[in-house]
């Protein structure tokens, strides 16, 4: 390919989609756990999950600099770049400032920076559809055109088995998490405009995953020419029941996926499950 795509590390994983393609890079975020600064490269997830959960503080996380973007970029003149939602992160600033600057030097160069508006497996779809478009030998225009109106379509919805780093990092107060726990309280989250946000709480797990089933039918439609993709954190044998259940009542094109990356697990915390479609 004569076109790179540049990733920060909301991208998540499956190496049968992605392999280790050489024109695609993703760039690592650093996630800041008391005093340790862990790069979002290789990281062992049940490892970060055991740091997390030992950890009274905020967890914290540093995106890329328009430096890392930069130096990507400088690999190729023709590039798209994916970053997590600019409502969660500086990332898609530092990304865009890196544009300016390439550009800047090459100005026959093609660059075009997507705010995906979501996180986790939504991220992945994206940065999918690019591929494919690419493959079709799409003109640049009609990818960016075709990807933008992906992206403000897309629908996403996860569930959390956990609540606490919600409460560390100032989501949610305490004292909602330990009424939702006594209350064995599931919170269904939603993506709005970049957001996140909290949809609907049900009680109890079960009944937590079988409404977020239902709410695919009720969000979307047209199932048939549309990729659905689950993104877990430590909870493989979960998505694959998700995966199976809601093959069974829609008619989804392919239905993928994904390991969580380091900092889809500070987001969605052990056995966090997203999707999107």
């Amino acid at each position: 390919m004569n076109t790179r795509i540049i990733v920060d590390s909301c991208v998540d994983f499956n190496n049968e989609v992605f392999g280790n393609e050489e024109y695609m890079e993703r760039i690592p975020f650093k996630i800041i756990i008391d005093d340790e600064e862990i790069v979002d490269k290789n990281v062992n997830i049940n490892d970060l999950l055991e740091k997390m959960k030992s950890s009274k503080n905020k967890i914290k996380t540093a995106c890329p600099s328009p430096h890392d973007f930069l130096e990507a970029l400088k690999k190729c003149k023709n590039n798209f770049v994916v970053t997590i939602s600019g409502k969660l992160s500086g990332s898609h600033n530092s990304a865009v400032l890196a544009k300016e600057m390439f550009q800047e030097e090459f100005p026959e160069s093609f660059v075009h920076v997507f705010d995906c508006k979501t996180a986790v497996s939504g991220a992945d779809l994206v940065v999918l559809k690019i591929k494919k478009l690419i493959e079709e030998k799409a003109h640049n225009s009609q990818i960016v055109e075709q990807v933008t109106e992906y992206i403000e379509n897309m629908k996403t919805l996860f569930v959390l088995d956990k609540l606490d780093n919600l409460v560390k990092n100032g989501r949610i107060s305490s004292a909602k998490a330990l009424m939702g726990s006594l209350l064995q309280v599931t919170p269904i989250m939603t993506a709005n405009d970049g957001k996140i946000v909290l949809k609907e709480q049900v009680r109890g797990k079960k009944k937590a995953f079988n409404r977020l089933i239902d709410l695919i039918g009720e969000e979307g439609s047209d199932f048939k020419n549309k990729v659905l993709g689950i993104g877990h954190i430590n909870a493989r044998e979960k998505a694959e029941k998700l995966k199976e259940e809601i093959k069974n009542k829609y008619n989804f094109e392919d239905i993928i996926i994904f390991e969580g990356s380091g900092l889809s697990t500070v987001y969605a915390d052990d056995g966090g499950i997203v999707i999107c479609y």
